[in-house]
């Protein structure tokens, strides 16, 4: 197998793309789409989410010290792309787009009804890493749709057709 040189920028693709709800001190709810969200411990259990600080949502989770992340299939492309590519700064992308949220069981934060997986964090720890703060958050509770998960709460990732 010959190799050359790859741009290192992105070098670990694909990972599912996901969107990161969260709530303001104020009681704002807004939703961003993020590339840069992982595992980064068993046990307990945390994820790691990047966020770039000029991101309207940065402050709105900084001062609040939570998210949700969710998981999206094909399904929520379009809201997806739109939620993604769109700033809460520029237009009430929420309403827009008709996004149904439900409150998170232990966090202060919103989960997005029509995700099939929501996972609620509450931020132990945070690092600058260049273009990125990368907050680590613990997991305090996941939501799964009933159709992707065992009686003993294992949830089967094939069964979820990936944007």
């Amino acid at each position: 197998m010959e190799k050359r040189e790859a741009q290192k920028k992105g070098s670990l693709q694909p990972t599912p793309r996901v969107l990161v709800s969260c709530r303001g001190l104020d009681g704002e709810d807004n939703v961003l789409a993020l590339a840069y969200c992982c595992n980064c411990s068993f046990d307990p259990p945390m994820l790691m989410v990047g966020i770039v600080p000029s991101r309207y949502s940065y402050d709105l989770i900084k001062k609040s010290g939570c998210f949700v992340v969710n998981l999206v299939d094909k399904e929520y492309k379009e809201t997806f792309d739109y939620l993604g590519s769109t700033s809460k700064r520029d237009e009430d992308k929420l309403n827009i787009a008709k996004v149904r949220l439900e409150d998170g069981k232990v966090v202060n934060a919103p989960l997005l009804s029509d995700c099939p997986v929501n996972i609620e964090c509450t931020i132990v720890d945070s690092i600058l890493t260049g273009s990125h703060e990368m907050f680590v958050g613990k997991v305090e509770y996941v939501h799964s749709d009933t159709t992707i998960t065992d009686d003993e709460g294992k949830i089967d990732f094939s069964k979820i057709d990936f944007v």
